[in-house]
């Protein structure tokens, strides 16, 4: 069918509208109202703004295009576009993004500008090739995150007083740690808020820029020319206080970082680790020096993101015991402990969940982990370290949230277990006796 969803008509409420940018002036993208190219573009985006979906992907397979929505994490099956249409789709898709229209065997990558019921928005475009025809994928991308305050991301009392105290830090190397799309560019963002931006210089490099500072902070997209490194060497010529590295993608960019975190700069930057203590190997492994990494790193966050039960239809429930076996629930906290999951309504799709919340972990680099990480010091001594320093783990973290009410079992095991520590006094207890038994 031609219409992504069943229902309201295609021709729906211009309260959408694409914006096309000219030699540096806006204006809305041309189109009529009754063409059903135009019609299907403007639907499937009014849905994913109206779902709050942080991604759009339009699937192309043999007699049809799939359409999905990533809402909380989560692929969910929005509509499909016949055939006939499927050409005018990506075509003003393409013309939006900037993209060449007639180039259909080469990825391209642009972005889109959008207004929808009187907010802006812009989308991060990738059109690819495929079997079927060429796939999109959109990343939705919301400026009013860029003004997130970092008290809304989730952290605990403790982790967020002990985290604004490392992001004020005069010098020093701060990492944010996790995988793609588990909010390491919003804490970031919302951290770089919590700083004096008018008597400080920040500068960013980022790949792709995601969301734009209002004021006093220049920020620079990596290209084939502006890499990671060469653009990390001229901010150090431009009089940095603080320097946002997106991502350290290579031993050059770390060595860069480093030396400007040795020099009197703040470099807040993010590596794709498991947990905050395998960052410090990580490191070591991208060729950094252990008694350099001991004296430039201030802290190290980790972090995932768990889908929060739907409001509207919570309910308490009973875990199955094999879940909380896992998580490691005492006793006490079984007995005192209501649990609750959603039921499932309209307003969260039927899926008991609605937004999501953040899981953390903060290590700090007090004395002690200064002389073991100079040392080299092997991963199970760095955890140890750490637990001796109070370090609450995402588990841990994720428990206290399971307790207070605000997600599942389920959903803090999936995000976090396959991450959990392979130290001896982190394996689940029953181990030791099946090991007996044998």
């Amino acid at each position: 069918m031609a219409e992504p969803t069943t229902g309201t008509p295609v021709t729906a409420s211009r309260k959408f509208r694409l914006i096309l940018r000219e030699s540096g002036v806006a204006r809305e993208m041309g189109g009529e109202d009754t063409t059903v190219g135009v019609s299907i573009v403007d639907r499937v985006f009014s849905e994913a703004l109206d779902a709050n979906a942080s991604d759009i992907h339009l699937h192309p397979e043999r007699n049809q295009m799939r359409i999905r929505l990533r809402i909380d994490g989560v692929m969910h099956h929005l509509g499909n576009i016949q055939l006939e249409y499927m050409q005018n789709v990506l075509a003003r898709i393409k013309l939006a993004a900037g993209m060449h229209i007639d180039e259909k065997r080469e990825p391209q990558d642009g972005r889109i500008d959008m207004e929808y019921a009187g907010r802006r928005f812009s989308g991060r475009v990738s059109v690819i090739p495929g079997l079927n025809g060429e796939k999109v994928a959109i990343r939705v991308l919301d400026p009013a995150s860029v003004r997130l305050d970092i008290r809304q991301l989730g952290m605990s009392s403790e982790t967020l007083a002990d985290w604004v105290r490392a992001i004020h830090t005069a010098y020093g190397m701060i990492i944010v740690t996790g995988p793609t799309g588990s909010g390491k560019t919003s804490t970031l963002y919302a951290s770089i808020n919590q700083l004096d931006r008018k008597s400080r210089n920040i500068v960013t490099v980022e790949d792709p820029i995601e969301y734009e500072f209002a004021d006093n902070v220049t920020q620079v997209q990596v290209t084939e020319k502006m890499t990671f490194p060469r653009v990390m060497r001229s901010f150090l010529r431009q009089d940095p206080d603080v320097m946002m590295v997106g991502e350290i993608r290579d031993p050059e960019s770390l060595s860069i970082g480093i030396q400007a975190s040795l020099t009197g700069h703040l470099v807040l930057t993010t590596l794709h680790t498991n947990n905050a203590v395998e960052t410090l190997g990580r490191m070591m492994d991208m060729g950094g020096e252990p008694y350099l990494i001991a004296s430039t790193v201030v802290a190290i966050l980790a972090q995932r993101l768990v889908r929060t039960i739907c409001p509207d239809c919570k309910e308490p429930f009973e875990p199955p015991a094999d879940e909380l076996e896992a998580l490691r629930f005492t006793p006490v906290e079984l007995k005192d402990t209501v649990f609750y999951n959603g039921r499932g309504c309209s307003l969260c799709r039927h899926t008991g969940y609605r937004n999501r919340v953040g899981v953390f972990e903060l290590l700090q680099n007090n004395y002690r982990l200064k002389e073991i990480i100079t040392q080299g010091a092997s991963v199970l001594e760095l955890q140890k370290a750490a637990k001796e320093q109070g370090m609450k783990t995402m588990i841990e973290d994720g428990r206290d949230k399971i307790i207070k009410g605000l997600t599942t079992p389920r959903e803090v095991l999936q995000a976090v277990y396959s991450t959990s520590y392979d130290a001896a006094e982190d394996k689940p207890k029953e181990d030791d006796a099946v090991a007996d038994e044998r």
